[in-house]
């Protein structure tokens, strides 16, 4: 297992083949990423083509973890696939909730909101100890996503373990 200071790259899809690239890894990790959607090109693209910016997550130039990131009025929509098994319990989710953050902060958002599915218990408690907070609001016409919010004005910090 890699250690949690090991390096990441967050690389934005700009082209079909990056977007092909991030696809192709591992697909046992994209079975929590939607319930109602299946991981496949067209989806992806669908994803794309209604604003959502796709990123793959590199370790050591392996995909491990798909995130989509969309600017919308004050806030950063967030929502990303579990990471690749041989890499979880290394710190990275963190990582990518501090990408998150960064991301809003430098384009002066408020807040983030993330998506997950109503039965990802793993996530709920990363969303929890990143200051997000659980609504009401179910996102999907099935109530099987869950939304989260992050308020970037409200000076929570995460306790580092």
């Amino acid at each position: 297992m890699p250690s949690a200071d090991a390096k990441l790259e967050f690389k934005r899809a700009t082209s079909d083949q990056d977007i092909q690239q991030i696809y192709e890894y591992t697909i046992d990790a994209f079975v929590d990423f939607s319930p109602e959607s299946k991981w496949s090109i067209r989806e992806i693209k669908n994803e794309v083509n209604d604003g959502w910016q796709l990123y793959g997550v590199f370790h050591q130039g392996k995909v491990i973890s798909a995130l989509f990131l969309k600017f919308k009025g004050d806030a950063l929509l967030t929502k990303n696939t579990a990471i690749e098994q041989d890499y979880q319990g290394s710190g990275f989710s963190h990582r990518i909730k501090e990408f998150y953050e960064q991301q809003a902060k430098a384009a002066h958002l408020t807040k983030i909101v993330h998506y997950c599915a109503i039965d990802d218990f793993r996530m709920y408690s990363l969303n929890e100890s990143h200051g997000y907070h659980k609504t009401d609001r179910h996102p999907d016409k099935n109530g099987l996503m869950t939304e989260w919010v992050r308020d970037l004005t409200d000076g929570f910090v995460r306790k580092k373990d």
